[in-house]
């Protein structure tokens, strides 16, 4: 049943990662694309907005791509110890995942409380855009979420993992 769940929420975290940053990615590149097009084959136009885009969607593919790391086992961590030492595998294993799981609260946290912030301010707008700055921040607290529950989903894997080696021998 659990197996069932964490299955189908990494499905559903995976599905969300790839299509929000391949997304991003595209209008990024298609938006630098054309302002350097027009500003090589006119005198006077080009998307004085682009740059603002640009940095957004950096802004955005930073955090997104936090929780597509921590599903690949991609977060830095200490990797040599174990290797010369394996019996602090586990220990150093377990410092990791709590590490992620305190860092993901905190981005919960003063995510929500910054973008409530931004929400409250009528005035927090983008400089070129003139969009709020609230939907940006509102990227903080989902990627925390997502990125605490992927950790549990592979802290789940790890014991699993585990335990099936302790049932073969």
């Amino acid at each position: 049943m659990l197996k069932k769940i964490f299955k189908s929420l990494d499905r559903s975290f995976q599905f969300v990662e790839e299509w929000s940053l391949f997304t991003a990615v595209c209008v990024a590149l298609l938006t630098a694309m054309a302002n350097v097009i027009l500003r090589k084959t006119t005198d006077n136009f080009s998307l004085y907005w682009s740059d603002e885009v640009v940095r957004k969607v950096i802004f955005f593919s930073t955090y997104i791509g936090c929780i597509a790391a921590v599903r690949s086992r991609s977060l830095i961590r200490i990797d040599a110890l174990p290797q010369m030492l394996p019996v602090l595998k586990k220990p150093l294993t377990l410092i990791s995942h709590a590490a992620v799981l305190l860092f993901s609260s905190i981005m919960v946290y003063l995510g929500f409380e910054m973008t409530v912030m931004m929400y409250q301010d009528e005035f927090a707008r983008t400089a070129t855009l003139r969009l709020p700055e609230w939907l940006f921040y509102a990227v903080l607290p989902i990627m925390g979420v997502m990125m605490f529950l992927r950790t549990l989903i592979i802290i789940w894997e790890d014991i699993r993992d585990q335990q099936e080696i302790t049932k073969e021998k």
